[in-house]
């Protein structure tokens, strides 16, 4: 299983976007607050998510909390500052994806203490960065297709 972790997301039809792509990988959904919407059930349905149900989801009240549930790793972290594009990454089955809000990516010191997992899309240089989504399935689907597709057909 993969784990896509999404630190302080700030716009819900991107974690929605996400959360389909969870449902739809068997991948787990890692939320770390704070959150920019409301994941009550009474939103997720009025939001007419009828996939919400399957989609396997742990939310943290901060990335201390993530990591003290998490300690083992191992970790990925998607960022349009990190020296080594996607492809050099051996992912594993387990492995954590980590992505950053939208506005501000993930923090500095989060990338400072794990330099070497700092991964990024190659994109034209003027391009300031894919969408939150769109950036969690090619990383998503790049981690499962190195693991074998495990329970998808």
């Amino acid at each position: 299983m993969i784990n896509i972790v999404l630190v302080e997301p700030e716009i819900p039809s991107n974690t929605g976007n996400v959360a389909r792509t969870c449902a739809a990988t068997r991948s787990r959904l890692h939320l770390v607050r704070p959150l920019g919407f409301d994941i009550s059930d009474k939103a997720v349905k009025r939001a007419g998510l009828d996939y919400w149900p399957m989609v396997d989801l742990v939310v943290y009240d901060d990335l201390e909390a993530f990591f003290a549930k998490n300690p083992d790793g191992p970790y990925w972290l998607a960022t349009t500052k990190g020296e080594r594009t996607y492809t050099q990454a051996a992912f594993t089955d387990g492995c954590y994806l980590l992505f950053g809000k939208e506005t501000a990516g993930l923090p500095q010191w989060l990338r400072e203490r794990y330099p070497e997992q700092c991964l990024r899309l190659p994109m034209r240089p003027d391009a300031r960065s894919l969408n939150l989504s769109n950036s969690v399935a090619v990383l998503c689907y790049e981690a499962l297709r190195q693991i074998g597709f495990p329970d998808l057909k």
